[in-house]
């Protein structure tokens, strides 16, 4: 399996890489996770142009990513998406590893 950007979510990203003036062939999607939240687990995403050799590498729709192998445990089989609703407008994560997930969808637990 792998992590999994939806169209939406690489157009989204894509977008942002323009506004901040990066350079598309050198940066990457950093996707992890880390401790806390209100259930448990964060997501974490950064766009960066490191590159750890531990890393697992995926790319999505023209965008290159990058987990590091704890987050990955946690991740493997995650879609992010792209939301633009009247309720807010941001990242979704679909994480089949998540047991429960906050009202806000930016932590869960496994």
């Amino acid at each position: 399996m792998a992590i999994e950007l939806t169209e939406t979510a690489a157009r989204e990203i894509k977008t942002i890489i323009d506004q901040q003036e990066l350079d598309k062939n050198k940066v990457r999607l950093r996707v992890g996770v880390k401790g806390g939240g209100c259930s448990g687990f964060s997501y974490l995403l950064d766009l960066t142009e490191q590159q750890r050799e531990t890393d697992e590498t995926f790319e999505k729709h023209g965008v290159k990513i990058v987990c590091d192998p704890k987050s990955y445990l946690y991740l493997n089989g995650t879609e992010i998406d792209f939301k633009d609703e009247v309720m807010g407008r941001g990242f979704v994560f679909k994480n089949p590893n998540a047991t429960s997930s906050c009202g806000c969808g930016s932590s869960f637990s496994a």
